[in-house]
């Protein structure tokens, strides 16, 4: 009887497709390290405490960059697709391509004002 692991491998070097399929899944998660290690920034991305509490605290803040950086990405690139003119430009090849991994707008390094009593206006406005 086969292992799992020898059929991974003869179904990896036998099918161009799953080899395909495996690269763009490890090309995802590639983009989300890089992600994490640039909004992640202080000491290299490096939990640099020995305290409990302070490494749960780095780790949940970094949860919260990550998923607030997911949420704005989606709702922007959601606002570039209700747009007729994009939705007619995109192929199905751009539109698998989509991700909300993307941070090149982020100045980790800049300041910025948080007014919790304004939202982002994500739609598009009438000009």
């Amino acid at each position: 009887m086969l292992s799992n692991k020898t059929i991974f491998l003869c179904r990896y070097l036998r099918l161009e497709s799953f080899r395909r399929e495996i690269h763009e899944g490890l090309n995802v998660i590639e983009n989300w390290y890089s992600a994490n290690g640039f909004v992640f920034f202080g000491k290299c991305g490096e939990i640099a405490t020995n305290w409990v509490r302070d490494q749960e605290t780095a780790v949940l803040a970094l949860q919260l960059v990550q998923a607030s950086l997911v949420y704005v990405n989606t709702r922007m690139v959601q606002s570039i697709l209700n747009d007729p003119g994009w939705a007619d430009r995109l192929s199905s090849e751009d539109m698998r391509g989509l991700s909300p991994l993307f941070y090149i707008y982020i100045n980790p390094y800049g300041r910025f004002e948080l007014d919790l009593d304004e939202r982002i206006d994500f739609e598009r406005r009438a000009a």
